[in-house]
This record gives structure tokens, sequence and C-alpha cells, in this order.
């Protein structure tokens, strides 16, 4: 009988300890912050004990380090409740997470306060505070853009959902490029003629910075820290440059960044040798989490973007946009508050789409790329009718050295018409869909832009009877 009862108190112990060293371990994963794993303990804690401050802290917290804000809402606010230290910190965050700015300027401005008078340093809540400030001013100049689709996809792999046209370059990760053992999680943009890249790479303080680098004599030269202001972040990453060669997009997540990395926009000056002060792109494209890969296909019209907003670990979601001419913004003073976040939110495609035929137009644009058989499988570079007998189909064709320069700038000009001609239905269907106030607006930039499509065309058919006879007069002389 005394055996059964040693037993029974050593297995009672054992219990008890076994539960206490689940908390322990719970809260030692917390400490480092493996939130993923912590989290399953502190739910079952704080599902037995609802009201206990520090469980709906620890889990409140494990919810939104893991993408769960709206989860982690009510448990922060009952760590607030019970004025848990450190839980206003948590739920200012929270709520900035959620979109909920004003909310979160109020918290941390109670915070400061709080830290204030117990003579702790205020620096990091201030800047916070400051964060959430520039959010709000951000929200109320949501642009009006229309995305057609979404793709979830493995963070590892996400460049091939980038379906962009030859035209726009090439994209490429970091190690496929450079065939390097050390993972680098950065990114490289090679140009259409492929003889110049920008890329993001590791610093020697540890921080990514983008390079670029230029191919000489078939070689790849040493790479350069690009001038000016972009690199002053603390991580710049993943850039992309447009055709004109001056624009260039990219991410960073320094002090002007919603919060993680965000999409940011500057054009080279060729007069100071530098970059013009960069500019965040704003809401719906940034976030209060990781925003990054901004592209722009301008021969397709079709623009790419990703971000890990509201994805599990290891996951990102691809958003693809119809790019605008210029900026338009949503009235935010003449729209509901609720739909405003749900916009910056991107909270649903459909609320985006003003004109179906916008999106029907978009959606077979990307099809059609979709369709088309990769770069390394193709046999032709382009068509291109020298006369009734011959067709080219590569560069290589060309027998004059002149015909074939007049054909690149035949080919650049033909690039042209189709951006002013996309940039010109797009202001055609807003004006369709205006007020007689914005149409009186829109009139005299529309009729400006038809003429100018049609000086563009008129040049693009003569730059093609240029290279055409230049290259048939060669073939005749030969």
């Amino acid at each position: 009988m005394r055996r059964r009862y040693i037993s029974f108190f050593a297995f009672c112990l054992l219990f008890v300890s076994a539960s206490a060293q689940t908390l322990e371990q719970a809260k030692a994963f917390y400490q480092k912050k493996q939130y993923e794993k912590a989290k399953p303990v502190f739910k079952k804690f704080v599902k037995s004990q609802p009201a206990n401050g520090n469980y709906n802290l620890w889990y409140g917290v494990c919810c939104l380090e893991t993408g769960e804000p709206d989860v982690a809402l009510k448990h922060l606010e009952m760590a607030v409740k019970k004025r848990i230290p450190s839980g206003q910190l948590y739920l200012a965050r929270t709520y900035n997470d959620l979109y909920r700015f004003e909310d979160a300027i109020k918290c941390y401005e109670e915070y400061i306060t709080e830290l204030s008078k117990r003579k702790r340093p205020t620096a990091e809540a201030e800047r916070l505070l400051e964060k959430s400030k520039t959010n709000f001013r951000m929200l109320k100049g949501i642009e009006e853009v229309c995305i057609i689709d979404s793709i979830v996809v493995d963070k590892e792999h996400f460049l091939e959902a980038y379906k962009i046209s030859p035209e726009s370059g090439k994209l490429f990760m970091y190690n496929d490029f450079f065939k390097k053992k050390e993972e680098v999680e950065a990114t490289v943009y090679e140009t259409e003629l492929g003889t110049k890249i920008y890329y993001g790479e590791r610093q020697p303080d540890g921080k990514l910075s983008i390079l670029s680098c230029n191919k000489m004599q078939g070689e790849w030269g040493k790479g350069n820290l690009l001038p000016g202001s972009i690199n002053d972040s603390i991580n710049a990453n993943y850039p992309y440059v447009l055709t004109d060669g001056a624009t260039i997009y990219y991410a960073a997540d320094g002090e002007n960044s919603m919060g993680g990395y965000d999409i940011f926009v500057t054009r080279y000056n060729t007069n100071t040798n530098t970059y013009l002060a960069p500019e965040n792109v704003g809401m719906p494209f940034n976030s209060p989490y990781n925003d990054y890969m901004f592209v722009i296909d301008e021969f397709n019209n079709l623009g790419w973007f990703a971000s890990d907003r509201y994805q599990p670990k290891g996951k990102v979601c691809i958003y693809i946009f119809v790019p605008n001419s210029s900026k338009r913004v949503y009235n935010y003073e003449g729209m509901d508050p609720k739909k405003a976040v749900r916009l910056a939110q991107i909270h649903s495609l459909k609320e985006s789409w003003t004109d179906t035929n916008v999106v029907s137009d978009a959606k077979h644009r990307l099809q059609a790329i979709a369709n088309e058989k990769p770069q390394a499988e193709r046999t032709n570079d382009f068509e291109f009718i020298i006369n009734d007998q011959i067709t080219y189909y590569q560069w290589n064709d060309f027998k004059s050295p002149q015909a074939k320069e007049l054909f690149g700038k035949y080919r650049q000009l033909e690039k042209n018409y189709r951006q002013q001609h996309n940039k010109l239905e797009e202001q055609r269907s807003w004006y369709s869909r205006a007020k007689d106030v914005d149409r009186k607006k829109l009139a005299p930039a529309i009729l400006d832009l038809e003429k100018q499509v049609q000086q563009l065309s008129k040049e693009v058919e003569r730059a093609a009877i240029e290279a055409r006879n230049t290259e048939i007069k060669n073939l005749k002389n030969r």
C-alpha cells in the first residue's frame, strides 16, 4: 500500500513538473522570439485563465508577430486593461497593423506619457508614434489602381510569378545569377540588351545595398554602389529600372517606410550624376508589412509587386495591377473610412475595379504572356519584313550595320508608341466615367496625347521604312 502511495505521489509530481516545464519552455521560446513555437502553449493557458494579464500579453504578442493582428487585438486590450507593462506598446503596434492609425497614435501617446512618469527612455516609442502619424497621412492618399489578380507563392521562388516581356529585361534571384553558395536574400535586374545589371548585395557592415554593374567585352565589371540617398536606409534591395534607364523602383526598410520593406521610386539626374530624393509610392502598394519587387512591364502595360501582408512564414502574395500613367488618389474625405482601409489593405480585388473593360483587357494580356514560350525556347526575337521574299527574325539577320542601328531606333519608337497608346486608352476610359467637371479638365490633356500618338505612329512608320530601305540597298550592292 505504501509503495502504491509513493508511486501515485511521484506521478503527481511528474505531472505538475511537466505542466510547469511546458509554460517555462513557452516563455523561453518567447524570449528567443520563436513565437510560432510558443503560441500553442500560451493559447492553452489563456483559454484556461482568460483574465490573466500576462497570458493575454504573451499570446497576443505571439499572434501579432506571426501575422495575426486581428486575433492579437482582444488579448492585448485585456493585457492593457490589467496594466501589464509593455502592453500598450504591443497594442499600439496591433492597431497600426490593422490600419487603425488614430487608435495607434493615441495608444503610443499614452504609452510615452507613462514612460515619462517612470523616467524611462521614450525615443523608440516616439519613433513608432511618428511612423503611425505618417501612415495615417498615407491612408488619406490611397492610389486608385486596378489590381487584376493575386497569387500566393513560396518566397524562395517568388520571381517565377513575374511574367514580364523580354523588352522589360530579366529578373533573377541573387544566388542563381552569381552562382554563390552563401544565401543572400536579394534580386538582380538585367536590362533588355543584357549590358547592365542592378542588384542588392550584402555589405561589410551587414546592410543590403543596391549596386550596378556594366558588361564589357562579354565580362561583368566591378559593381558600384548607386549614388545619392538610395542606400541610406537600413537595407535597400529589389531594384527594377524602367526602359528610360533613369527611373528606378526598389524596396527599403528605413525611417520612411510604413513597416518592414516599403517600395520607393526615384530618378537619375544626369546633371548632378546622382538620384533624386526617393519617394514612397504609398498605399495600397505599401503596408505595415514587407512590400517589395515592384515591376512595371511597359510593353504589356502590367505591373507586379510582392507583399507578405497576412501571409504565413515562407509565403508571399504577388499582386498584378494595371499601372497608371499619372497618379490618381481616392477621395478619402468623401468615403466611408472602413472602405478606405479595405482599399489600402487590398481586402478585395474587385473593390479596385472601376472599369470592367480595363480588367478584361489586362487579363487577356496577362494570359497571352503566360502562354508565351520562355525566352530560352524561342527561335525568333521578332518578325520584320524586308520585302516580299525576305523576313528577318533575329538581330544577326541584318547584313548592314547601319540598317541594324536604324532598326534598333525603330524598335524604341514602336515601344514608345505602345506606351503612349496605352496611356491614351487609359485616359479615355477614365474620361468616360468621370464627372462633367473632371471631364473639362481631362479633355485638353487627352487631345494633346492624341496628337502625340498620331505623330509617334508616323515616326514609327518612317523609321521602319528607313531601316528596310537601308538593308535592301545594302543587299543590292553585295
